[in-house]
């Protein structure tokens, strides 16, 4: 029967190592396989063997036909248990014995062994159990083909203003929605709950009867769970949300990211925000009023920063919408996770990669799994982890100087999928890094001196061959989800290169993609100056060129032929100078009709990574920004509407003079108000800003409700205030000094004018 994993785990019972695969089976029911035939190992250079049978007498050394990435036979030491292979590690380790492999999860190495990736097939005898569902011991497991549709139960709770008092909890799926709220009265989409010990034990059986696949809401694990799980304690009731009997536990994720996981076997618990972050969706912020706007349309019953006042209000005086409110939270996080298409994004991704599906966006883990089963097919085993080496240092891409001023009709060239075109193309690969200082026809020599066989294809180039294909595959059939999550993967290969945490880890690899990366734009750019087109920027992989057309019909026909003769140069200095064949692939991405490249404030050199240009598709106008105010969270919404209405005038060629003035006159009478505050993330905490005090820590310092990471505050005449202790007016000369003047300075100097010029001209006047 075909099923889909949903949790991979390992018990210990009576001495034995048992794998546990929680997943859902085709049938829709849920299933349990577990297999005790497998222990858990690693590996040590062969020569080591007989020094770690002195440390560790008894150890079992099986021979082994595989090498390291030096290319040195290697044996394979098997534990009696996998805790047993930490300690072991750190006695060889410390007696200067290399330990291969030796941090690989033993239930992820049962998978990657058997090339199993999110789907699989099962056969064999099977038992029911409740919850669990069907118990598969030690049948044949092999990988699969197969897309689930997961069942999704979304979840929203609601508490006192103190955080110390439930108030209701809301489940919305496809096909149920409920409100458990404690209280006495009847109402609407609503189930009364006598006390807050009688609302947790309802909920835990609709949980179970309802029996989803995914729980889900908005910040759900460290809000909405860790406080059902809390009061659960305090009421001496087991909070066991998965497929079996343990408590959830709640476990902050060891990467940067710090993220919290929910440990729940038999389902999995999806944070709504983090999908979004994880597929890389840009939001002003992750609120789920502003997500909701953005995909749906419409938002939360109740918004601001004054909300919580209100449901406080609502509960004891208006409880059928304090359960319209919470129902509709719950909503909105059901759809938006269907209009986004995220939760089948993460399926694809857990099919493509193997993770499960709360770690489809650990990028390192993803790839180490599809690494090491290709590694093994090679008969080449990998280093383990070792995180300690971060003082070597990975190059970026290229990034020109920019040519500021206003231009029109500028074509945007990109190279397609860049680095992963590059590893490619020049083979470039841990495995087919040749260390060793040797010359000869069979290498290739990056620009940084790094030098790869040419005769083994390398395992990253193999991977993301077969992954383009793919992607192409379902491009063309409509698979865009399957698309996306391919792209997302494949760009995620370079990065691991250049990871300290990574066991691939490899500076000289990484800039060798780098160093082959400025080489070609540089390249490109020179080819396009050569053929007397203006290069006025470039990027990484983007190159931004003058078409030196007045008539857009016609830099559209000037895009086509250039894109194809810089492509065709590119080609043929990669065939002449490494002797490669070129999978770089140039595409033109966009005209934009008027273009805007400022200058670095302050200075007269252009600024990098900030631009703006105007883009017309189909009789539809956008302006496009990319590193201006408009699209940053720490600039007010008052300059935004500001820059953006500046440049839609310049850009079609109107008077800016009368706009400029009635905006400084409309801000200082008030009609902004609403667009005037500041957000601004606190990065460590408040009492340890003792050297300087920057506005937002200010604020939060005068917050009467307890704040978030975020700060929103105003300027006002008595400095910066938060939002919700706001006691002085506001300071309209702070805004159109620190906010107005600088975006307006930045345009109008390719005008031939000043901000001052024109809102107080009698003033500038005066000097002379």
């Amino acid at each position: 029967m075909l099923g889909f994993l949903l949790t991979p785990t390992y018990r210990v019972v009576r001495g034995v190592p048992e794998v546990h695969l929680y997943g859902v089976l085709e049938s829709g029911e849920p299933c349990l396989i577990i297999d005790d035939r497998t222990r858990p190992y690693f590996y040590i250079a062969q020569r080591d063997a007989k020094q770690a049978e002195t440390i560790r007498p008894g150890i079992k050394i099986a021979p082994i036909d595989l090498r390291s990435l030096d290319g040195e036979p290697v044996a394979q030491i098997v534990a009696t248990l996998p805790s047993d292979v930490p300690p072991m590690r750190q006695a060889f380790e410390q007696q200067g014995i290399a330990c291969l492999e030796a941090d690989v999860r033993f239930a992820y190495r049962y998978l990657i062994d058997r090339g199993i990736r999110g789907a699989f097939d099962v056969d064999g005898a099977a038992e029911m159990q409740p919850l669990t569902g069907r118990v598969y011991r030690n049948p044949r497991l092999q990988p699969a083909h197969w897309k689930p549709k997961l069942r999704v139960l979304s979840i929203d709770i609601e508490t006192s203003m103190n955080g110390e008092q439930l108030f209701s909890i809301a489940l919305h799926s496809a096909d149920f929605e409920r409100v458990i709220i404690v209280h006495e009265h009847v109402l609407a989409n609503a189930e009364p709950a006598h006390s807050e010990k009688v609302a947790i034990r309802r909920f835990l059986e609709y949980l179970h009867a309802l029996d989803p696949d995914v729980i889900t809401g908005w910040n759900v694990i460290d809000f909405d769970l860790a406080f059902l799980s809390r009061a659960a304690r305090r009421h001496g009731i087991r909070f066991a949300i998965g497929r079996n009997d343990e408590e959830f536990d709640l476990r902050k994720d060891a990467s940067f990211t710090r993220e919290s996981r929910a440990v729940v076997f038999g389902r999995q618990v999806l944070d709504g925000l983090s999908l979004m972050r994880g597929a890389f969706i840009r939001l002003d912020d992750y609120r789920l009023e502003t997500a909701a706007q953005a995909f749906l349309g419409k938002g939360k019953l109740l918004s601001g920063d004054g909300r919580h006042h209100e449901i406080e209000k609502l509960y004891h005086n208006e409880p059928q919408r304090l359960v319209d409110y919470n129902l509709q939270d719950a909503r909105l996080v059901s759809e938006l996770l269907d209009h986004t298409g995220l939760i089948d994004l993460a399926v694809e991704r857990s099919l493509l990669t193997g993770m499960q599906l709360d770690r489809v966006s650990a990028a390192i883990a993803s790839i180490d799994s599809l690494y090491l089963n290709a590694l093994r097919q090679r008969g080449v085993v990998a280093p383990s982890v070792r995180g300690d080496d971060t003082s070597a240092s990975i190059g970026g891409g290229y990034v020109m100087e920019s040519k500021p001023g206003l231009y029109r009709n500028v074509l945007v060239f990109d190279f397609k999928s860049l680095y992963p075109s590059i590893i490619r193309t020049f083979n470039i690969d841990p495995l087919t890094h040749e260390r060793a200082a040797r010359v000869g026809d069979d290498l290739l020599r990056a620009p940084n001196g790094a030098c790869f066989r040419r005769s083994d294809v390398g395992i990253l180039p193999w991977l993301l061959t077969q992954l383009a294909q793919e992607r192409e595959q379902a491009k063309s059939s409509g698979q865009g989800v399957k698309a996306n999550a391919i792209k997302i993967l494949m760009n995620s290969f370079y990065g691991v290169l250049g990871a300290s945490a990574s066991r691939l880890f490899s500076p000289e690899v990484a800039n060798a993609i780098t160093s082959f990366g400025q080489t070609l734009i540089r390249y490109a750019a020179d080819h396009a100056q050569a053929r007397g087109f203006d290069v006025l920027y470039g990027d990484t992989d983007s190159l931004f060129v003058l078409s030196g057309e007045t008539d857009a019909p016609r830099a559209l026909e000037l895009a086509e032929r250039l894109r194809r003769e810089i492509g065709d140069a590119v080609a043929q200095f990669v065939r002449d100078d490494f002797g490669c064949e070129s999978v770089l692939e140039l595409e033109f991405e966009k005209l934009y009709h008027r273009f805007f490249l400022p200058e670095v404030r302050g200075g007269k050199v252009g600024s990098k990574k900030r631009y703006a240009g105007l883009l017309v598709e189909d009789g539809r106008e956008e302006i496009e920004f990319v590193g201006l105010e408009s699209v940053r969270r720490d600039w007010s919404a008052v300059s935004k509407r500001f820059q953006q209405g500046l440049l839609d005038l310049v850009f079609h060629d109107r008077p800016v003079e009368e706009f400029v003035r009635a905006f400084v006159v409309d801000l200082r009478a008030g009609r902004f108000d609403d667009e005037l505050v500041y957000k601004k993330a606190i990065r460590k905490d408040i009492g340890a800003y003792t050297k300087t005090t920057p506005p937002h820590v200010k604020a939060a310092r005068k917050q009467t409700t307890p704040g978030g990471r975020i700060i929103a505050y105003v300027m006002t005449m008595s400095g910066p205030e938060p939002l919700d202790n706001l006691a002085s007016p506001p300071d309209y000369a702070h805004y159109i000094t620190h906010q107005l003047e600088p975006i307006a300075d930045a345009i109008l100097r390719f005008l031939g004018t000043d901000f001052q010029s024109i809102v107080e001209p009698k003033r500038q006047l005066a000097l002379f």
